[in-house]
């Protein structure tokens, strides 16, 4: 019979408690049973029904150890004893797998096989997951195949009819609970938008609403009432924790649920989520969360166990301003009290349209810091302010806060404790590689391995750094053993596929750079195949098929086979991939299509403004991005198209000024204001006084090059009278130049730019190198060779003059 003890001791006051186990042992030890049966007694005075059953396990695991060292003589007056207390225990309370089980375990052994039957099998009826109990029914039913005739024989010990008979009632009455009511408790602030669908999933599978709000000005309130909710109002005072435990003290459920209002309990699991009201065994439950985390819903998504559902007892409630925690609260001394269940909730609060519209970093930012001045610091803490710096876009604001939060972690007793630990170092390594220090962040995800194996999300990550340090044979080699793993569990808070889609779509990467289209193609079907919940795949596919020379129409019906009623981010991506191919006309499409079903869509709204102006059609671009409000949070890029627009358009009236006044007031930075002023006025007057700053320099390359794009070359002149007022040298500008002639197919003005650069220095590696291409692409192989070749001599580091060498060397033979 397999046998697993219990964990330390608990902590706190129940002095009763915690002395029983080792008494227990000491009378054991010193062979006295009578003082050990009386130990049993001693359970019914302690009020903590925690604490009691801790204890209870405790006595009973301490009597099983005991018959290792008795003697075959003395065994069954142990296990008897042994026996009798656990069924004493579980007569107050028969719904204990745990101790029903070691009863089985006990009456196994004392060969009432009857009896120990019905005990396992009430203990997997209560608990199927209980870690031994299959094997001991398999070691039980062997028992009795061997023993045709245990049941007839003679008790080994003369109080076991009657433990017997005690034992099959226990079991008969060892029942999930009926009738427990579910209490559902929320906090919320405006959120007429999320609020109902929220309370749409929920309201069937609970038997109480309470909702606290804490100031709404829009409908929230008169939502929450239309689903029979309770409200109550409550003064914010920047304390999450205390606005959650008013919705707790109100509730009147046997049970406790909470959910924030972007979050959305998965239909079909509703049964399942009533169902765990009975299984009073427990004292608090795990969701299985996903969190969608990319932007227009694109399916890009972390999954983890989230602690959501516990026992209505006053002693559990939350502490902490902002992500509040009560697990302290809760009885983790005692794994068997928590279980991890497959019931989903989706959480749509960190998405990019969310979290941009509400700015929630910075608010969770501000709470965080006062939380940090009120206590000592924690790995919790500091966990949570790196995850709010890093949504806010501030890499290495968050590396600080991850470093100090892992640093504490490692200089806990109990670093394994953690649960926030895998998503921690999963967080550190991202920071660590966004902040360019990629062999730090290769040691750290190895570490992290070694302490969380399979986690998969740390193999990408390494697969990602080692491509990006140009070793791409071992990349490849990484991407694959993610595939071969899978995702990772999901109590290590796992990047949805990461063990799935994310590697294929890398590895196509790979496979398109090499000019590999058709196993590119393969890969990334297969992720639209197979993940279609993953929009992020459509982008990468569609382009793929494009360039493959599929046409635009049979793409865009390719991917409405796939996804039929593609949702917004599938046609945002499809018409992204359109236009950056130069199927403009069908890319706008897209858009519009978007904007048909989100009209608020600011993104949508720009990528069709940038469509318009690839199809040279200014004014309506204009139209399209000037409509959005100033308090959108896209509104300066916004400005930036529109501005373009309308100075493109050459006409002579007041909509430039106003626009311009807009993106004042929108806050678009002055570099990039005055570099558009500057190109008003050459457009109208053929004069300027003002010269491009340096910060206004990459936008005017994006400009030049939009321009040539879509072949306007007068107003590509005109704009290019400033790009030589910038302060880059001559030979930048020329570099700068020829590179954007290159890649929009105008060999000759490549040409011309590096040849200049090239008669003022000769050893212009750059320059001999970029002849070099421009000669490969007309397919002059010789030229091409002589121009690599003597870029090669000017500097024999240049990785790409070197491959470009052996390519065309290559192709001549």
């Amino acid at each position: 019979m397999a046998l697993r003890f219990s964990g330390s001791a608990p902590s706190d006051s129940a002095v009763t408690a915690t002395d029983l186990p080792p008494r227990a042992q000491q009378l054991l030890a010193a062979d006295d049973l009578d003082g050990y049966r009386a130990l049993f007694a001693q359970l019914e005075p302690i009020e903590d029904p925690q604490r009691r059953h801790w204890a209870a396990v405790g006595l009973v695991e301490r009597g099983l150890a005991a018959g290792a060292g008795a003697s075959s003589r003395r065994l069954p007056e142990l296990f008897a004893t042994v026996a009798a207390g656990a069924i004493d225990a579980l007569e107050r309370e028969p719904s204990e797998p745990r101790l029903l089980n070691y009863t089985g375990v006990l009456l196994y052994e004392l060969w009432s096989l009857d009896a120990a039957r019905a005990t396992f099998k009430a203990a997997k009826r209560l608990d199927p997951s209980l870690p031994e109990i299959d094997r001991n029914l398999a070691a039980l039913a062997k028992r009795r195949k061997a023993i045709r005739d245990a049941a007839h024989r003679a008790p080994l010990h003369p109080t076991l009819p009657g433990l017997a008979r005690r034992a099959l009632e226990i079991a008969a009455r060892a029942q999930p609970a009926k009738d427990l009511r579910l209490s559902l408790c929320m906090i919320v602030r405006d959120e007429e938008q999320m609020l109902p669908r929220c309370l749409a999933a929920v309201a069937d599978a609970v038997d109480e609403i309470v909702i606290v709000d804490t100031g709404s000005i829009d409908r929230t309130v008169e939502i929450a009432h239309s689903f029979g909710a309770q409200v109550i109002s409550h003064a914010w005072t920047g304390s999450f924790a205390e606005a959650r435990n008013v919705s707790f003290d109100a509730a009147s459920g046997d049970w406790l649920m909470y959910l924030d209002a972007d979050e959305v309990l998965v239909r079909e699991d509703a049964q399942l989520l009533r169902s765990l009201t009975g299984h009073t065994w427990r004292e608090a439950f795990y969701l299985s969360e996903t969190n969608y985390t990319g932007d227009l819903e694109d399916g890009t998504a972390v999954t983890h166990n989230a602690l959501r559902i516990f026992r209505n007892r006053p002693q559990y409630r939350f502490e902490g301003r902002l992500h509040e925690q009560i697990a302290n609260r809760l009885p983790g001394y005692l794994p068997e009290r928590f279980e991890a269940t497959n019931v989903r909730i989706e959480h749509y609060g960190y998405l990019g349209v969310v979290r941009d519209g509400r700015e929630k970093s910075r608010r969770n930012i501000e709470l965080l810091r006062l939380q940090q001045a009120e206590s000592p610091p924690t790995p919790f803490l500091h966990y949570n302010l790196g995850s709010e710096y890093a949504a806010a876009g501030d890499p290495s604001a968050a590396l600080a806060e991850f470093e100090r939060s892992w640093a504490l972690i490692e200089a806990s007793a109990d670093g394994e404790r953690y649960e926030f630990a895998p998503a921690l170092i999963s967080r550190l390594v991202k920071a660590l590689r966004v902040c360019g220090r990629p062999q730090d962040a290769l040691t750290r995800s190895q570490d992290g391995l070694e302490r969380f194996p399979g986690f998969t999300d740390l193999v990408l990550e390494q697969a990602i750094l080692t491509a990006t340090l140009g070793h791409t044979d071992r990349a490849i080699e990484l991407y694959e053993r993610c595939i071969e793993m899978g995702d990772a569990p999901r109590r290590y808070t796992a990047t949805v596929g990461c063990g799935t889609y994310l590697p294929r779509i890398h590895l196509a990467e790979f496979r398109r750079a090499r000019g590999e289209l058709e196993p590119a193609i393969d890969l990334l079907e297969h992720c639209v195949r197979e993940h279609p919940q993953f929009t992020g795949s459509v982008l990468p596919y569609a382009s793929a098929l494009l360039a493959n020379g599929t046409d635009p129409a049979t793409v865009v019906a390719e991917l409405e086979r796939r996804m039929p009623d593609p949702s917004p981010a599938v046609r945002f991506m499809l018409g992204t991939a359109l236009y950056e191919a130069g199927a403009t006309v069908s890319g706008e499409e897209q858009f519009r299509a978007v904007l048909a079903r989100q009209p608020h869509s600011s993104r949508a709204r720009i990528a069709l403004g940038e469509t318009l102006l690839a199809q040279r059609r200014y004014s309506e671009a204009a139209s399209e991005t000037g409509a959005i409000p100033v308090d959108d949070p896209l509104v300066v890029m916004a400005c930036r198209t529109e501005l373009f627009a309308r100075i493109a358009a050459g006409k002579e009236d007041a909509s430039v000024f106003s626009a311009i006044e807009r993106a004042r007031s929108a806050g678009m930075p002055a570099a990039e204001l005055d570099l558009l002023i500057a190109w008003d006025q050459l457009a109208r007057s053929g004069a300027t006084a003002i010269s491009p700053a340096p910060a206004a320099v990459p936008l005017l390359a994006v400009m030049l090059e939009a321009l040539l794009r879509v072949q306007d070359f007068e107003v590509f002149e005109t704009l290019h009278g400033l790009w030589q007022r910038t302060p880059l040298s001559p030979q930048e500008r020329r570099h700068t130049l020829a590179e954007m002639y290159l890649r929009r197919g105008f060999l000759a003005s490549a040409a011309e730019e590096w040849m200049a650069v090239a008669q003022e220095d000769p050893s212009d590696a750059q320059a001999l190198l970029g002849l070099a291409r421009v000669a490969a692409t007309r397919g002059m192989a010789r030229e091409a060779a002589d121009f690599a070749g003597a870029a090669l001599a000017q500097d024999p580091q240049s990785q790409a003059a070197a491959n470009l060498l052996a390519e065309v060397r290559t192709e001549a033979a």
